[in-house]
């Protein structure tokens, strides 16, 4: 594509003085007929074209009362016309011997009247009566739009007479691109060629919505210019309904580049907007009469009709498509446990809703994809980005224009429609299109050149030879249905997602209760109990002592083991009386020092375990913990001695503490020697009285893990371990920082969901 030169470069004023031109009120009419504006209470002539004086030769003082006198019987006439709707006929008149086709429109106050030579009454071969007989059921019987408009302007042309006919619509950036064509030999041919949105500037393409048929007989006509009787300005008279309105004098410029001398445009209206135009061309000039300029407004109007009527059918059924994927991919939800994430599981409803390459969930700091799509880290950054959208649901067929931070990074991905879930988190569902390279034919080069000097105007570009462009970056543009399905997927999963937070409350306050009663019981029970273990213990020292003599050796046997076993409930006892108030007490968080705490907690286990080899290796520093320093010392003093218990069958025990700093906090990570477990076995190890080993061969409650796994979850960390069967165990756990507490909370860093392993 060749680049503009510099000093043809445009500027902004020129294009502005372009798409401002004043074309409703240009003050002049084109030569081939008469006008004159009419006050429509008073009946009084107000403004007439100069032209007149062809058919009504008279002194300048007497011209208005002239043709107001020979305007009379129509002027009498003139509460038929409604203000704002287009001209419509007003029957014939003979003036100066030459019989006028009279049509008028209103527009306020004023109503105008047009005059055309007539032709003569058709009959059954009017060019109505064709439309109605002929064309009508062939329209009714084509399938696609493209069809459609080659029907149409085949009957057009043959109807005007014209020696090329094309029909175009305008896409969402104003261009026109030809649909259909049919053409005489010598014309060049425009199918599938692209006219730029310059060519019409917006105060033409509204008067091409309200005005629907325009014709220019002769590209080289001299304006005549239109007179108001009390010597007004004539600029200020509204033509826009006018059909003998005068033109721009830039686009008759633009037709005589184009070798058109005659031109007529029928407005394609659909829904109350300008969907496209058909356009007859021809060499020489050419005029068309009222009869037949009706009739191809009337084609137009059947033309608009069936483009919408096919238009809402493709519509309709588009959206019962997405609708039955919408469906699918809320009951897939619907049936799984309502987590978003599912989306990715069944991936075909997903993709096929956006008809994209590839798909992703984005949740905070992790996602889930499907297809083809950026790298995780771009997704998270993406994530980022959407979260400063206010939009509900966001899309773009160019990503590297509209967000260029992040096309470095999106590969072949130019379009990306995204809905988001939550205004509280940076929850998203994306779908990914990739880039479609492709060429455009322009009906010559679409910039428009300024011509040099002093009195450079803007000028039509006089070349429409096909002008080839190489467009890249864009991917297929999302339709409206494919927004609107999304836009509803997004209320359903609001509505999924509210539900199952609702269940989930109300199961959490069942299980708050239920947990209540089993901390009351608990400690209820073991507070009971506790006195009769002593008083159990207390009598056997007690027969022992007074009897002890008189028992046989299996008697005093047999009594300590009932005190062993009493010794050993009391344990237990105190052990769930301990495990119950965790549940019950206040966290009181303070900065906790562990390196010291591991220097007392080691020598308490060396002072246990005299005569065992243990070697202990801390990696130092450990990290400072924000907790509560009794309870988070309850749950390392468990951890290390749970290590040493285990490493008991070893000739030489190793214990290994480091530090852990992660995004999930801060902790510690305890790795023995041991006798290990099997990591199938990993979700009971947590549990109240859950045990991997024979209390034959390891002393213990069952509670010191379960009592780790309450602590620390209080505390919002988790607990991780790892085993492998005489290999040793690795047991860790991690809390969070002052920081991610105390941070406000748009901030605060997501932090882990408990395990729920058993």
């Amino acid at each position: 594509m060749t680049p503009v030169p510099a000093d043809k470069t445009l500027t902004a004023l020129q294009l502005a003085h372009c798409a401002s031109e004043p074309i409703r009120v240009p003050g002049a009419i084109q030569p081939h007929g008469w006008l004159a504006a009419v006050d429509v209470r008073q009946g009084s002539l107000i403004a007439y074209s100069v032209n007149w004086t062809a058919l009504l030769p008279s002194p300048g003082d007497l011209l208005p009362a002239r043709i107001q006198g020979a305007l009379d019987p129509v002027i009498a006439g003139r509460h038929a016309l409604i203000d704002g709707e287009g001209p419509v006929s007003c029957g014939a008149l003979t003036i100066g011997g030459r019989r006028l086709h009279v049509s008028g429109h209103r527009l306020g106050e004023l109503a105008y009247f047009e005059l055309e030579p007539d032709a003569e009454d058709a009959g059954a071969r009017a060019p109505i009566y064709s439309l109605a007989r002929h064309l009508v059921p062939l329209m009714q019987r084509t399938g696609a739009v493209g069809e459609l408009c080659r029907v149409v302007v085949t009957e057009m042309k043959r109807l005007t007479g014209f020696g090329r006919c094309l029909a175009y619509r305008f896409d969402a950036d104003g261009h026109g691109e030809v649909l259909a064509e049919a053409a005489d030999p010598g014309y060049d041919l425009y199918a599938g060629h692209r006219f730029p949105a310059s060519d019409i500037p917006p105060q033409a393409r509204e008067l091409y919505r309200i005005n629907h048929i325009r014709l220019i007989g002769d590209a080289n006509y001299e304006p005549v210019p239109v007179r108001f009787v009390d010597g007004r300005d004539a600029a200020t008279l509204d033509l826009s309904q006018a059909a003998l309105r005068s033109v721009s004098p830039v686009h008759l410029e633009y037709m005589r580049n184009m070798r058109t001398l005659a031109s007529m445009s029928v407005s394609i209206v659909v829904r109350g907007q300008l969907w496209g135009l058909v356009s007859c061309h021809d060499h020489a000039p050419r005029q068309l009469s009222w009869q037949t300029r009706m009739a191809c407004e009337h084609l137009g109007q059947l033309l608009s009709l069936q483009i919408e009527a096919k238009e809402e059918n493709e519509q309709v059924s588009e959206q019962l498509r997405l609708r039955q994927l919408t469906l699918a991919i809320v009951s897939q939800l619907a049936d799984s446990d309502a987590t978003l994430q599912r989306l990715v599981d069944e991936p075909g409803p997903l993709l096929r809703l956006g008809r994209a390459a590839g798909a992703a969930v984005i949740l905070n700091d992790r996602c889930w994809s499907v297809g083809e799509t950026p790298d995780h880290d771009t997704l998270l950054e993406l994530g980022q980005w959407l979260a400063h959208r206010v939009d509900q649901v966001w899309h773009s067929d160019r990503l590297p224009v509209e967000a260029p931070s992040l096309s470095g990074s999106m590969g072949a991905m130019t379009g990306l429609l995204a809905i988001s879930i939550s205004r509280l988190h940076r929850h998203h569902i994306v779908w990914f299109r990739p880039e479609i390279a492709q060429t455009i034919v322009w009906a010559g080069d679409p910039r428009k050149e300024a011509a040099a000097g002093p009195h450079a105007r803007l000028s039509p570009r006089r070349s429409f030879a096909s002008w080839k462009e190489h467009v890249s970056g864009r991917s297929l543009p999302w339709t409206p249905g494919e927004i609107h399905a999304v836009r509803e997927l997004r209320q359903a999963l609001i509505g999924i997602v509210l539900r199952r937070a609702e269940e989930m409350a109300e199961v959490a306050m069942e299980l708050g209760r239920v947990n209540k009663e089993l901390e009351a019981f608990s400690y209820t029970v073991s507070h009971d109990l506790r006195a009769p273990m002593r008083h159990i213990a207390g009598f056997v020292d007690l027969v022992l002592e007074m009897e002890g003599e008189a028992l046989s050796a299996r008697a005093q046997r047999y009594l300590a083991h009932v005190k062993e076993a009493s010794a050993h409930a009391g344990q237990l006892v105190d052990a769930l009386l301990d495990f119950s108030r965790m549940g019950r007490s206040a966290i009181k968080h303070g900065s906790i020092h562990t390196d010291h705490l591991i220097e007392d907690l080691i020598a308490e286990q060396n002072t246990l375990t005299k005569g065992r080899a243990i070697e202990w290796v801390v990696q130092r520093p450990l990290p400072r913990l924000w907790g509560d320093p009794l309870l988070l010392q309850v749950a390392i003093r468990n951890l290390v001695s749970n290590a040493v218990k285990y490493t008991r069958p070893r000739e030489l025990a190793r214990i290994e503490i480091t530090g852990i700093e992660d995004e999930t906090g801060t902790g510690l990570s305890v790795r023995d020697n041991g006798v290990g477990f099997q990591m199938k076995y990993v979700g009971k190890l947590f549990g109240v009285f859950q045990r991997l080993h024979q209390n034959e061969a390891f002393e213990g409650t069952g509670i010191g893990l379960a009592s780790v796994r309450r602590i620390v979850e209080r505390h919002g960390g988790r607990v991780d371990a790892w085993g492998q069967p005489e290999g040793g165990a690795c047991f860790s756990f991690t809390v969070p920082t002052r920081a991610m507490l105390e941070a406000p909370s748009g901030d605060t860093p997501s932090l882990p969901s408990p395990r729920t392993d058993d």
